[in-house]
């Protein structure tokens, strides 16, 4: 995420040095062997000396000990950024070590990841005709909320804004519910002794509904935890609607199986990345 940021930023002309650090040295120096960064920085600190600009491209629960990290060096003139799927702990983690430079911290979210991780899947198209989501706060600087927009759209995004509580409603239902779901189906599927001779037949449908379970297990955890929740409760709706359709098949109900099937196919067939 933070890559391909990187990359599209540069290829808009918009930067004139990118300064990359993780925790991995080998990361780093890949980025810089891969023309994703000009300079590899050995602490998080050092990297944003100088810089106007600022991406947190780190698992959520990482928010708060590299902004911690990076504290010194922030003012309410540095525009931060970060690429979280939940929104809630990171800005309660930004409004705790920031405190009175907190208005300087822009939440976003890019509706762009991919189950491939890495500095080497990094992509300058990865953001373009994609929703980025900014949840600012009470305190967020107007200025800073502007040129956060300005930055997204620069890179390809359509930009949109909510607040963090809404935000982690909503993808609660739309993403970390389905990864949830797409895990618990492959450990599912596991367990079973005929697990690879089932996985040898596997066809289209298997790899659309499955992709999302190649994901980064760290990045997920951390996610799931942070949106538990919400996430619970999306669960909850889940099995009451999976509960309805084992109670049709149970009844050999093929009237109302198709009703089930139809309502599903017809909220699901209209719908279009980026649309409504």
């Amino acid at each position: 995420m933070g890559g391909s940021f990187a990359l599209a930023l540069r290829r808009a002309g918009l930067v004139r040095q990118v300064v990359g650090y993780s925790k991995s040295p080998t990361t780093t120096e890949r980025a810089r062997q891969l023309g994703v960064i000009d300079q590899a920085a050995p602490s998080a600190l050092q990297a944003v000396s100088g810089s106007d600009l600022i991406l947190l491209a780190v698992p959520v629960a990482a928010t708060e000990p590299t902004l911690k990290a990076i504290r010194q060096l922030v003012t309410r003139d540095t525009l931060v950024m970060d690429v979280g799927s939940t929104k809630r702990d990171v800005v309660e983690a930004a409004r705790r070590v920031l405190k009175d430079d907190v208005g300087a911290f822009v939440p976003c979210h890019p509706i762009a990841g991919k189950e491939t991780a890495g500095v080497e899947h990094a992509d300058p198209d990865l953001y373009r005709g994609r929703t980025v989501i900014l949840t600012p706060i009470e305190r967020t600087l107007v200025a800073h909320l502007k040129r956060a927009q300005q930055a997204w759209e620069a890179v390809g995004g359509v930009v949109q804004q909510m607040s963090p509580e809404a935000h982690d409603a909503a993808f609660a239902a739309v993403s970390h519910l389905p990864h949830l779901l797409a895990f618990a189906y492959m450990q599912g599927l596991a367990s079973q002794a005929k697990c690879d001779d089932f996985l040898a037949l596997a066809g289209p449908g298997f790899r659309d509904f499955s992709r999302i379970a190649a994901s980064d297990p760290q990045v997920w955890r951390d996610i799931l935890l942070a949106n538990r929740d919400q996430v619970r409760a999306q669960a909850a709706q889940f099995r009451q609607a999976l509960a309805a359709l084992d109670e049709l098949l149970q009844a050999g109900d093929a009237d109302g199986l198709e009703a089930a099937i139809r309502q599903a196919s017809d909220l699901r067939a209209p719908w279009r990345l980026g649309g409504a």
